[in-house]
């Protein structure tokens, strides 16, 4: 115990507790008022900036394509000539499984059937509903969505293997704001938005990934669905993940993230060829086109003349702000596995490859889930109208051998469930111990408890509109830092040139 409290960042670690304390005791005693807050959150930030939001996320892809293919692109995040610490496979699976994981799983099915029963404009349930619903659903969770990681992970890689600092987001603004000022108040408020932000960005996906392994449960073994059976799951994974962080990155996340990846294949290439091949072969090749051809101007639709109602607000925005809210953790993790990579090979890794597996996986599930329905098969959409964690398991119970599926499905959101809250906990004890890579089991654990405490009341005042809100507030501030961390390795990299 004296160790780890010798190791913290005290006034980091102090602020980032008090403030998650705060805010469970004021969830706890006033959930109405909470709910109202969050509610009001959403409309306000959503309709008044999500503009911005746009914009930014935006920006921060010419970035990524501008450093990926000038001259800074063969810079080694590392010293010149060290090799990579992880083999290419091993990274990208520990990457992939922090940055999508549960979120992934949980909309796989659910969002392109959504975006295929209610478009933003025009009818749905119609063959041109069904296309654009893929290219939404592509758009949503392609390279957007990956640039906002890189944007934290390459320049936190960068300053802790090149440049030998702490791995700490106030260490991103040295160039900036010197090294004094890295260390002083400013420093501190940055690296304890980051923690902040991380809680409860993931506290957000551990909220999804309880209610779908509830639903899967309740498919398979006919357990109840409902929220004392959703914590008990919180409560059982709080306890397994933390065992596995404390294990370390190389015992625990990478072991699982690999199980997890085969699992995961296993599932997608079953229900490939058990299902329509031709159709959803099609399908890919299909919305891959239209979204490669449609890029530009779905990154700058802010729907001035308000065609498509609250739809933007509900979807789009809420997935950058979703994305920021988990990019300190996920950013954090990429770049604490990434020593040895060029900038070149750290952009395509962690934006491009990892685009494309979402685009598979998304076209399996979510062109499965519409293809049943164009025939007739309306349950799928019936279960996703009645409550959307359902939906992967209607899916799955239209296949052979569906009870074995759904069991396989339940234990991949699980170990999901598990390397999501690995790898955040990992970070945010990496945060809180002045950027040291291996920081002390204890921060960890404790770090852990928290994420479940927030999931868990999350879900009591709000359920998913609470989640939604608090991703979106937490994700606004972090916009400006995100521009400010770039602008600085911008400075940095043309320094060293």
């Amino acid at each position: 115990m004296k160790k780890t409290w010798k190791m913290a960042d005290k006034p980091i670690l102090i602020a980032s507790i008090s403030i998650c304390i705060c805010f469970i005791i004021w969830m706890l005693i006033a959930p109405d008022i909470v709910r109202h807050v969050f509610s009001s959150i959403l409309s306000g930030f959503s309709t008044s900036f999500g503009w911005f939001y746009l914009l930014v996320v935006s920006l921060f892809l010419i970035l990524m394509i501008y450093f990926t293919f000038s001259k800074f692109g063969k810079i080694c995040l590392g010293k010149d000539g060290e090799k990579p610490q992880y083999s290419t496979f091993s990274w990208f699976f520990m990457l992939f499984c922090a940055g999508m994981g549960i979120g992934l799983v949980f909309w796989g099915a659910a969002e392109p059937l959504s975006h295929y029963l209610w478009p933003p404009t025009g009818i749905g349930r119609t063959s041109n509903a069904a296309s654009e619903a893929m290219r939404i659903t592509f758009f949503h969770w392609g390279i957007n969505a990956w640039t906002i990681y890189g944007v934290f992970g390459l320049p936190l890689a960068y300053y802790q293997f090149r440049k030998g600092k702490p791995a700490l987001f106030s260490s991103c603004l040295e160039p900036l704001i010197s090294e004094k000022g890295t260390k002083g108040i400013l420093g501190k408020i940055v690296d304890t938005l980051t923690v902040i932000a991380t809680i409860f960005g993931v506290a957000t996906s551990l909220g999804m990934g309880a209610m779908q392994i509830n639903s899967g449960l309740y498919y398979v073994f006919g357990i109840p669905y409902n929220n004392t059976v959703t914590f008990g799951i919180i409560t059982i994974t709080t306890i397994v993940f933390i065992l596995s962080s404390v294990s370390g990155i190389d015992k625990g996340i990478k072991i699982l993230s690999n199980v997890n990846m085969l699992l995961m294949a296993i599932i997608l290439l079953f229900i490939f060829f058990a299902g329509s091949t031709l159709f959803l072969t099609k399908f890919f090749v299909d919305s891959l086109g239209k979204y490669l051809s449609s890029i530009i101007s779905s990154c700058f639709w802010t729907d001035p003349f308000g065609d498509s109602g609250a739809w933007l607000n509900n979807w789009t925005i809420f997935y950058w702000a979703w994305w920021l809210s988990w990019a300190p953790f996920v950013g954090g993790f990429i770049a604490r596995i990434s020593k040895g990579r060029t900038i070149r090979e750290f952009i395509l890794g962690t934006i491009l490859f990892p685009s494309v597996f979402c685009f598979l996986f998304m076209t399996i599930m979510g062109g499965s889930a519409i293809d049943f329905d164009m025939n007739g098969v309306t349950v799928i959409a019936d279960a996703l109208n009645e409550n959307i964690a359902y939906t992967l398991f209607a899916l799955l119970q239209q296949l052979p051998l569906a009870k074995l599926l759904s069991l396989l499905a339940t234990i991949l959101i699980f170990i999901f469930f598990i390397t999501s809250a690995d790898s955040s906990t990992f970070v945010c004890a990496m945060m809180t111990s002045k950027g040291v890579q291996n920081p002390p089991s204890m921060l960890k654990v404790s770090w852990g408890i928290f994420v479940a405490a927030v999931a868990s009341l999350l879900l009591y005042v709000g359920g998913l509109d609470a989640l939604q809100s608090v991703c979106i507030a937490i994700a606004f501030p972090l916009l400006f830092l995100c521009l400010a961390i770039l602008g600085a390795l911008l400075k940095a990299l043309k320094e060293e040139i």
